[in-house]
């Protein structure tokens, strides 16, 4: 059967491309390569290679750094064993840098857990030999072990998302289903290509016109299911993604088998996506998979514990950071004249108003003139309230640093302290906004389930400012149904990184 012109343009188009991208000696070889180190069965090979070559290396000079470990001849046993150990739980379980926003935190920490427990098994066993030091070896692969490995996996995934970064090892992809969800993907993956997945193209036989539903980049329509295999082939897809295709579940999932068989990753977006968490567990009632869905509470216990810890170190905080605050304090009051806290009136939980601090970073004293500074300068200026550059007109030097810095933020500590604000969870936004955005955004009431915090998981994503409402809520949303204390700890150790590389 003759595939559709799409497809045949697409071919083309790709091939095209490709001799234009590659710029190196022997392209052809090269294309072929980064095409295959996008596989992700072929990348998995490569961190299995490599974590054999560091794990050997870690195991031998934890054995030859002492000459007493290494005369002992279990010692090589048992070093050897620890070795396997690792491998087997590191490439049994699936790794987070295997996740499409899997993080090097979360990496780092994988790599640890790992290595530790292998750690002490090792001590274990080398106990029940009867070894007069059990420690000794332990400890030396572990240390040995921990730090290669944690080394050599945070490079490597760094190397790949660069290489991704600049689509060299981007998954082609094809999305089943030209709707509002398969656009929305689009959007996104085409916005943050460190996702590693490059859209193609759309199969679907009635996609909806583009303008009604979506302003995702152009992506064409190659034609329908039908035609899967003919678009594989022709873009080179490794991957497919379905995305709430009109098709007959039958249909879907034979096409599924093929692109199996053919060795193409496949992922699909749950009909009740809105509802599923990292916490949902697979269940299965004979033959049939069951997905229980296991709900956050925003009231329960766990965030009773979250917010005694958010007082706590909010507390420490202000007791270690006194000094700073007091330089800075000086700082803003000399800068111009004006009151050296900004106070705000802002949404928090459950839609109460409480009065978020910030450090003052422009001129003059716009709280007596109206709640946001932006809306100050359209008073004085006439102009509209959501005119940046009128705010920015107006910003100090010291203010400047501060926002650099987040160094503003600091006094909501003490809206930490008094209970009004967390540590991390969703930005608070002003009165007025925050109203208009209640009727304008879907879901942005669901936010107002948790205290507002100082940072949180859509800023560590780069939404901060001006930008996108309902990614923000999107993000913030996430955040509150994915709720954990590693999770906060992860914002906030991705949060002082942002800070010590000084951008706003």
């Amino acid at each position: 059967m003759t595939p559709p012109p799409a497809i045949e343009q697409a071919a083309r188009a790709g091939a095209t491309q490709n001799r234009f991208r590659v710029a190196w000696p022997f392209p052809e070889l090269l294309l072929g390569a980064s095409n295959r180190l996008a596989d992700s069965r072929t990348w998995g090979r490569v961190r299995l290679l490599v974590d054999v070559m560091v794990l050997s290396l870690a195991s031998s000079m934890a054995l030859f750094a002492d000459a007493s470990i290494r005369s002992v001849p279990s010692n090589r046993l048992l070093a050897a064993v620890f070795t396997v150990v690792v491998l087997t739980m590191m490439h049994v379980r699936r790794a987070p840098d295997d996740r499409l926003n899997g993080s090097l935190l979360d990496t780092g920490a994988h790599v640890l857990g790992v290595v530790s427990l292998a750690a002490m098994l090792t001590i274990a066993v080398d106990s029940i030999l009867g070894s007069a030091h059990p420690l000794t070896l332990g400890l030396r692969l572990w240390m040995f072990a921990a730090v290669y490995l944690g080394v050599a996996r945070v490079v490597l995934l760094s190397l790949r998302r660069r290489l991704i970064r600049s689509q060299a090892l981007a998954a082609r992809t094809l999305i089943v289903g030209a709707g509002v969800i398969g656009s929305q993907l689009v959007e996104r993956l085409v916005g943050e290509p460190s996702y590693g997945l490059r859209p193609v193209g759309f199969l679907d036989a009635d996609p909806l016109p583009r303008a009604e539903h979506s302003t995702a980049p152009s992506v064409p329509v190659l034609g329908g299911l039908d035609d899967l295999g003919d678009a594989i082939e022709a873009t080179g897809a490794r991957h497919v993604i379905l995305a709430f295709s009109s098709e007959p579940d039958h249909v879907l999932v034979a096409k599924v088998r093929q692109c199996q068989q053919l060795g193409v990753d496949v992922s699909l977006v749950p009909r009740l996506y809105e509802s599923i968490n990292e916490r949902a567990a697979l269940d299965h009632v004979g033959g049939l998979p069951l997905l229980r869905l296991r709900a956050v509470d925003p009231r329960g216990w766990q965030f009773a514990v979250k917010h005694a810890l958010d007082r706590g170190v909010a507390l420490i905080g202000l007791l270690a950071m006194a000094p700073v605050m007091g330089v800075i304090a000086l700082f803003v009051r000399f800068s111009s004249p004006g009151p050296i806290l900004f106070r705000q009136q802002r949404m928090g939980r459950d839609g109460r108003e409480f009065t978020m601090l910030k450090f003052r970073t422009m001129r003059g004293s716009p709280s007596a003139n109206g709640e946001a500074d932006a809306g100050w300068a359209a008073q004085i200026r006439g102009t509209s309230a959501h005119s940046v550059p009128d705010a920015l007109d107006r910003t100090t030097p010291v203010g400047r640093v501060l926002r650099a810095t987040s160094l503003d933020e600091l006094p909501q500590l003490i809206n930490v302290l008094r209970g009004e604000m967390s540590l991390v969870g969703p930005r608070p936004e002003r009165l007025g906004y925050a109203r208009d955005f209640e009727l304008l955004v879907d879901r942005y009431t669901d936010r107002h389930r948790v205290k507002s915090g100082i940072t949180g998981l859509a800023q560590v994503n780069g939404l901060r400012g001006e930008t996108s409402i309902a990614q923000r809520v999107e993000w913030d949303n996430h955040y509150i149904q994915n709720w954990s204390l590693g999770l906060d700890f992860r914002i906030i150790a991705l949060t002082i990184a942002e800070i010590l590389r000084f951008r706003g």
